[in-house]
């Protein structure tokens, strides 16, 4: 065998690859040789079809966005199902035309929350400034929908937000119909933990420093707090926002979509 390319040998030690394995797409045998795959009988021939870069698996910076409904299971407990539903999909409906009409990729619904990515196809700085953005139109998606159920709602219904930004392996994931394109890595894990700590701070949102030096904004005037994240040998300063709205004074005219335009349209009722 021929020795392995720069690039294949730079794959093969970021992999941990032992001595005698290598990459099938990049070795072009000299003679007859034994193999043994390595990848197991059942996977299908379509897993090898050529795809776009970040649906075939990629490691790149983004921004991570994550939502959840504060006091949704009270609400739940007192209504018929086909309430429930009936408002879980306006509010789902809500918060998606918000995520892509600032940009960003509706990765999936969990429960009553969501999760968001940024930055799929731009820069991690324009990724982190749609993020915000996202948040921005998400709390006043929020208040539209609130003023159109206001009949059905005992009290309005409120949102928390997580932003963070890092390295994060981006890539088609899943199972049969349930592949969907999705990120995975301790930025997404830290999101998460930013978005549940408003519960703590009783604020609407909570967004890393990072987030914000990449996006370019003056987060001065929100109070900071330092925080300790699993993985990280240093505390992570974050900006706590008691509402979303409260930022569309740090975001620049004209790099904002929503933020500066009334939010998005109110969701129709059947």
């Amino acid at each position: 065998m021929p020795q392995p390319s720069v690039d294949e040998a730079r794959v093969l030690k970021r992999v941990g690859a032992p001595a005698d394995v290598r990459l099938a797409c990049q070795l072009r045998p000299i003679g007859d040789l034994n193999i043994i795959p390595l990848l197991p009988p059942t996977v299908e021939s379509t897993e090898g079809l050529l795809r776009p870069s970040s649906k075939q698996g990629s490691a790149q910076e983004m921004a991570i966005l994550f939502a959840d409904l504060r006091g949704f299971t009270k609400f739940s407990e007192h209504k018929l199902p086909y309430d429930v539903v009936f408002v879980m999909n306006q509010y789902f409906k809500a918060m998606g035309e918000a995520v892509e009409a600032s940009g960003g990729h509706l990765d999936k619904f969990i429960g009553d929350g969501v999760m968001a990515l940024f930055g799929i196809d731009a820069t991690p700085a324009r990724g982190c400034r749609q993020a915000l953005d996202a948040a921005v139109a998400m709390s006043r998606a929020l208040d539209e929908l609130n003023q159109v159920l206001a009949h059905d709602l005992a009290e309005p219904l409120r949102i928390g937000l997580g932003i963070h930004t890092g390295p994060v392996i981006v890539g088609v994931m899943g199972y049969g119909k349930a592949n969907t394109l999705t990120a995975i890595g301790d930025a997404v894990n830290t999101a998460s933990r930013l978005e549940s700590m408003n519960k703590e701070f009783h604020s609407e949102l909570i967004f890393s420093e990072e987030v914000a030096a990449r996006a370019g904004v003056d987060a001065g005037r929100f109070d900071q707090h330092e925080i300790e994240v699993r993985g990280r040998t240093t505390l992570l300063p974050v900006r706590i926002v008691q509402r979303a709205q409260d930022l569309i004074p740090a975001l620049s005219p004209g790099e904002t979509s929503l933020s500066a335009a009334g939010g998005i349209p109110r969701p129709p009722m059947s």
